[in-house]
């Protein structure tokens, strides 16, 4: 076995290990209600937000993407830090501050602080006695690390320690992520799949362990070779078939006894167009230049669960801005939630070792060989 073949045989080792030990802590996170920690899914940076609010795998150097995909940090990511923040719904707000470094034999490791503030809320008992405020909000520290195989496939992962607190109550957990990339580059494909949020609570509000956010994503995309285009396809929850709340009936699809009677293999086709849909995002990014792009994200489940019959508007589009000035990359981000508002987002990201090199010299990226 040469020198190149036990390397890979040696991180191969190491992937499949934190695999086992992410799977090994308990975890039912499989339901969608009754779940903490939410804000893990919350799109990290503006290009997410634009993209329909998951991470879309590419060949630019984008460490909001390899947040998502810790695989993607394999692929000569290095020395950036990216700030983001979110003005959510009412006084919530939520960001990311992140930064990466390579080494040469060790990998590439990413570390991010990840948070979001509900504001501050007056505290009163049932007689509307006033007894001060108390705020709440969530951290998460996280820990990522990267390393390329082949030419064509990289490999990562993500620890995650998470804390919580609502006014007296308080929670902490440990999740990780695994994920595999595999890039193209002469056909310009890039693939990401990633198992997110492998864990359990470690301490809990009241005495009741509940679930935390597991999902399994699946992310495609496709740059034209003469266009400046690039076409994605991101796959989420792929752990749950059925995405759908059977408890809910949408008042317009009720049939009064009167009506004429629906074709029943019409309506098994559609339900599982739309529980297929439910899974899917889909996004279009157009680069004219290197210094500007755009995008336009459709998030179908979103829009089915959040828009109003009477007015569906635009719920559940997305789209965003960025522009590079100088050493500095600037994006915004707006996805339509609801006809009750759009949160905005703003991303600045900056390679540190660019940034501060003198004129005429090479930055030093230290990136594997």
């Amino acid at each position: 076995m040469n020198k190149y073949s036990l390397s890979i045989y040696i991180y191969s080792s190491i992937f499949i290990a934190i695999i086992i030990l992410a799977i090994s802590l308990p975890s039912s996170g499989q339901s969608q209600s009754g779940r903490v920690y939410e804000f893990l899914n919350l799109p990290s940076t503006a290009r997410i937000t634009a993209s329909g609010g998951y991470a879309v795998p590419g060949f630019e150097n984008d460490l909001g993407m390899a947040l998502y995909y810790p695989s993607i940090l394999g692929r000569e990511i290095n020395s950036q830090l990216s700030l983001n923040f979110a003005d959510y719904f009412g006084d919530i707000n939520y960001g990311t501050a992140a930064f990466n470094r390579s080494f040469y034999r060790a990998g590439h490791f990413s570390l991010a602080v990840n948070y979001i503030s509900y504001g501050s809320f007056t505290e009163a008992d049932e007689l509307g006695n006033r007894y001060g405020n108390f705020s709440a909000g969530e951290y998460a520290v996280v820990l990522g690390w990267g390393r390329q195989l082949t030419e064509k496939i990289s490999i990562g992962s993500n620890l995650k320690s998470i804390f919580s607190y609502f006014e007296e109550y308080s929670s902490t957990g440990l999740a990780a992520d695994v994920s595999v990339s595999w890039f193209d580059s002469d056909r310009m494909i890039a693939t990401s799949l990633v198992v997110r949020n492998i864990g359990r609570q470690i301490t809990t509000y009241n005495s009741t362990r509940e679930n935390i956010p597991f999902d399994i994503v699946l992310g495609i995309s496709k740059k034209l070779i003469n266009a400046p285009l690039r076409f994605s396809m991101v796959a989420h929850n792929l752990h749950r078939p059925d995405l759908t709340y059977p408890d809910f009936v949408n008042p317009d699809q009720i049939t009064l006894a009167t009506e004429t009677p629906t074709n029943p293999a019409r309506d098994r086709i559609g339900q599982f167009t739309d529980k297929l849909f439910r899974h899917l995002v889909f996004g279009i990014e157009f680069t004219p230049t290197a210094n500007l792009s755009a995008n336009i994200g459709y998030n179908y489940r979103r829009r089915q669960e959040m828009m109003v019959s009477s007015r569906p508007s635009s719920v559940g589009l997305s789209f965003g801005l960025g522009l590079k000035v100088s050493h500095f990359r600037f994006y915004y981000g707006r996805a339509n939630y609801h006809l009750a508002g759009s949160p905005n987002h703003i991303s600045i990201t900056t390679n540190m070792e660019t940034l501060f090199v003198r004129p005429g010299t090479k930055p030093s990226i230290r990136t594997e060989q």
